[in-house]
């Protein structure tokens, strides 16, 4: 079997907020993501005034990082993602993958 057969390779999602998209970036890169795209966007989310004096108050400006990737680095950048940035507490980001044989074009 090949490595490039789609079973081998996934397509990852990544949201998080723009101040973040450099620092994602690289380590994509280094982790030999393939086919980066990069999207922003606005969150439609509103803090509430007592939220807002609580602290947690949502970044609005968001990016959207696409790549595609092999299925054995995925749990590598999940774990940087939870390590590095966050992802595990609410508000920092997402992050997922599809099976490449799950995307129709």
């Amino acid at each position: 079997m090949t490595q490039c057969a789609p079973e081998h390779i996934a397509f990852l999602v990544i949201v998080a907020g723009r101040k973040q998209k450099n620092e994602l970036l690289e380590i994509l890169l280094k982790m030999e993501c393939r086919i980066v795209n990069t999207l922003y966007g606005k969150s439609s989310i509103r803090a509430g005034h007592l939220v807002e004096m609580l602290g947690f108050v949502p970044e609005e400006n968001k990016v959207v990082i696409t790549c595609i990737l092999k299925k054995e680095k995925v749990d590598s950048i999940f774990e940087t993602l939870q390590r590095d940035f966050h992802f595990d507490k609410p508000n920092t980001g997402i992050a997922f993958t599809i099976p490449i044989s799950g995307i129709s074009l």
